[in-house]
């Protein structure tokens, strides 16, 4: 959406909305209203910079500079250049605060610029939140109720939108710079932002209280094994074996339930492949940010207007097959490409790797069963179970624990098949022993005992293991 136009949607007067939510608050473009209150100078202050709050009186000023800035500025504003539509907004401002005799402080003043500003270039009310690292998910129930995870845990956040109109507007402006559309004949959509943070939309008639909208954001960091030690995500022994499995090649599928963090230790994995090997990565929606220079990134297309056009993942998988990969990484099978991805890693591309959601190793077998069904291949049970257990060699599980921590819980190995059942054993796993009065899990990562079935062919690739990263660490019942 050009900037004229988004200017020129924002003609409609403005009013000031209270909610029982928030109390009587409102917000002005991301920062919040509250009506003027006869407290000190000194407390309101106080109040200013604990929450953000500005008073209800720049309600008012913001429309009008609104209205300025559109009939003044809305051809000739440069949204590329951030520190010159600052300068207008705030010559503007101080354009509009002589003529009107507003008296506002230097605190006010700052908070109506930065309203401003995120509404023009930015995501309004969601700026804020987008720019704070604290927090890992934006989850809009509705207009006027916006939930956040800040580490590991979910509160509600003070923020609002004034109304379903400026919910939709910053929608329209997250799905447009992506080439999609979503409007009442198609009313879900996913999408994602500059920085590769994942967006989904619903909206009405699907969402019956108004468009809703959860972005899961993405570390601007980009995470290294490292920081899985940091926070308790795996152990040292753990990595060490996921080092030697991806740099020998083995096929590795994580497993996990939603918001586990698959594709963030998809990330991680990929980060051990050699960087003279060439890689193509096929996502829904382009999140993978691999560190290696010989990348090739695919992403799925929906329909267009006349419901044509379509781009599968499927078809990008058997695409992939012909751009002479080394490796093929799926963002996450979910359907009839689980079977493209199996035959690519039986015909000379092991090392590729792949998410599934599944709440357990085991569990991720059936799941992959049931998504090469969906292909519509006429294959018995049988055979589908024979390409699973040539194809795949490692399944890691990672699962959100209580308080919110994401943990690698158990490492896989697919030993083979058995009478129709998948045989495999267990080389990692976390065993929980409590919960701290804090309400996080408390538990320690142990090796089961059992030594990998690959270590001959970690010698042979030049990745040698110790056999003592498979001793227990603590005694398992």
């Amino acid at each position: 959406m050009a900037l004229k136009d988004r200017l020129d949607a924002r003609r409609r007067p403005e009013t000031v909305e209270t909610t029982p939510s928030t109390g009587g608050l409102s917000v002005i473009a991301g920062a919040l209203i509250e009506p003027p209150a006869a407290a000190a100078p000194a407390a309101a202050e106080e109040t200013v910079q604990k929450t953000g709050r500005v008073p209800a009186t720049l309600s008012a000023a913001k429309t009008a500079i609104d209205t300025l800035l559109v009939e003044r500025h809305a051809d000739e504003i440069d949204i590329t250049d951030r520190a010159g539509v600052r300068a207008s907004i705030a010559r503007l401002t101080d354009e509009h605060i002589k003529a009107s005799g507003l008296v506002i402080n230097r605190l006010d003043y700052g908070h109506l610029v930065d309203a401003l500003l995120d509404e023009v270039l930015g995501l309004g009310p969601l700026q804020p939140l987008l720019e704070d690292s604290g927090i890992s998910e934006i989850m809009v129930n509705k207009p006027s109720q916006i939930y956040v995870e800040r580490h590991g845990r979910v509160s509600l956040s003070p923020m609002i939108f004034e109304s379903d109109a400026q919910l939709r507007q910053v929608i329209d402006r997250i799905v447009s710079t992506v080439g999609r559309r979503v409007d009442e004949s198609s009313p879900m959509c996913d999408a994602r932002l500059r920085d590769g943070s994942r967006v989904n939309v619903v909206l009405p008639p699907l969402a019956i209280d108004g468009p809703c909208m959860t972005i899961r954001k993405f570390s601007r960091e980009k995470l290294r094994p490292e920081d899985l030690l940091a926070t308790g995500t795996a152990t040292a022994d753990v990595l060490k074996y996921l080092r030697a499995a991806v740099r020998s090649r083995l096929s590795i599928l994580v497993s996990g339930g939603t918001s586990s963090g698959k594709t963030t230790l998809l990330n991680i994995l990929s980060g051990y492949i050699p960087t003279d090997e060439r890689i193509v990565t096929v996502e829904d929606s382009a999140e993978l940010q691999l560190r290696q220079e010989h990348v090739i990134r695919l992403e799925s297309r929906p329909p267009n207007v006349e419901g044509t056009g379509a781009i599968a993942i499927r078809d990008l998988v058997r695409n992939a097959l012909r751009m002479r990969p080394d490796r093929i990484i799926v963002g996450e099978c979910r359907g009839g490409e689980a079977l493209d991805m199996l035959q690519a890693m039986n015909t000379g591309h092991e090392g590729s790797m792949s998410t599934v959601h599944a709440n357990s190793p085991y569990d991720a077998f059936g799941r992959l069963e049931t998504m090469v069904l969906m292909a519509g291949a006429d294959l018995p049970a049988r055979a589908i179970q024979k390409q699973i257990a040539s194809a795949i060699d490692l399944v890691v599980q990672v699962e959100r624990v209580r308080g919110g921590q994401r943990k690698i819980v158990s490492v896989v190995e697919i030993t083979g098949l058995t009478n129709g059942e998948m045989q495999y054993q267990e080389l990692f796993q976390f065993k929980q022993s409590g919960v701290d009065p804090e309400g996080n899990a408390i538990g320690v990562h142990t090796s089961t005992g059992h030594r990998s079935i690959h270590m001959d062919h970690f010698d042979e690739r030049g990745e040698a293991l110790q056999t003592s990263i498979f001793e227990p660490a603590v005694a398992l019942v």
